[in-house]
Formats: structure tokens, C-alpha cells, sequence
């Protein structure tokens, strides 16, 4: 089975019929809070994963309150308060072309359309800090190496192959 994606946290109760208020950790709550839509809890006291399927949910303030079926007081649903939702990782929203997803880019090896055979590193993070992602690359020896993704420096992406060719640009070295 593929790794699990986290798509958000139970964090409270809402009102006393059973809904609870999810902070979401996905870019697609509409797919994944969407009615019928099944996730599995993974409850924060360690006690076994089970499925739940969602009857509905609406946006509050930044989180969602959903109503989860066969839950319909606080004292069924308030024991999985700080639970993680989590989807299998097979499960994924088709993304646009020439996106991905941060778990098929980090660990994908980067290499220079100068030294095509030899790596200049492997992605550890990335980061969002405005217009564009930079990835954050670990090379074999000396400081980390931050790539911006804009379309003059990534060149080609290979999820397959977990190998990503760029083009440095002047000042992009330290």
C-alpha cells in the first residue's frame, strides 16, 4: 500500500450533534471534505486507524466543520479531538501539467544541463516563500543549494526517474 497523505486534523467539537471542526492540510478540500468522500482516522491516542465517510461539510472561519456518518453526538466524535485525516497516497487529485505534488519532488536528484552525469544533489525541502517554491538542495559536501522553480531554471522533471535537470543561472552557487 502507498505511504498515507495527510489531508488535515480534527480539532474540536462544533455544537453537540456530532460535527467536528477540521483544520485542512490539503490544497484540494473541496475533492477530499466532499460528501461521501472516505478518509481514515488516525487517532492522536495511538489506538487503531479506522475509516470514516463524510455526509457533509462547509467552510467556517478557515476550517470546515464536517458531519461524519454514524457520528451524531459530542461524545462520540469528542475522544478523536487532534486526530490526523489522512487519504492513501494512490489517492491523489490529477494535478495540471508541469505540477507535482512535494513528496514526488523531495528526494528526486538534481542534475546541471552542464554536468548532466553527475549530481549536484538531492531536494530536502521546499520552501513557499511568495512568487515561486525553491527547492532546497543537499549536495554531497558544502551548504545547501536553493533552486528557484521558475521556467528559466527548471528544464526538465522526471517523477519516474526521480531526476530533475535545471539550469543554473549566474549567482544561483554559493
Amino acid at each position: 500500500m502507498a505511504e498515507e497523505l495527510t489531508v488535515g486534523r480534527l480539532v474540536n467539537t462544533h455544537g453537540i450533534r456530532g460535527e467536528i471542526k477540521i483544520l485542512s492540510h490539503t490544497d484540494f478540500p473541496e475533492v477530499r471534505f466532499a460528501p461521501g468522500s472516505k478518509m481514515l482516522v488516525i487517532p492522536a491516542d495511538g489506538s487503531p486507524k479506522f475509516e470514516v465517510i463524510v455526509e457533509s461539510a462547509r467552510e467556517h472561519k478557515g476550517m470546515y466543520i464536517a458531519k461524519l456518518k454514524g457520528y451524531t453526538n459530542i461524545n462520540q466524535i469528542e475522544k478523536y479531538k487532534g486526530s490526523l485525516l489522512k487519504v492513501p497516497g494512490d489517492d491523489l487529485v490529477e494535478l495540471p501539467e508541469n505540477e507535482y505534488y512535494f513528496h514526488q519532488i523531495v528526494g528526486c536528484e538534481v542534475y546541471t544541463d552542464q554536468e548532466a552525469d553527475k549530481p549536484l544533489g538531492t531536494i530536502t525541502d521546499i520552501l513557499q516563500p511568495g512568487a515561486n517554491d525553491v527547492w532546497v538542495v543537499k549536495p554531497a559536501k558544502g551548504q545547501d543549494i536553493l533552486i528557484p522553480v521558475i521556467n528559466d531554471v527548471v528544464l526538465d522533471v522526471d517523477i519516474a526517474a526521480k531526476k530533475i535537470t535545471v539550469h543554473l543561472m549566474e549567482g544561483l552557487l554559493p
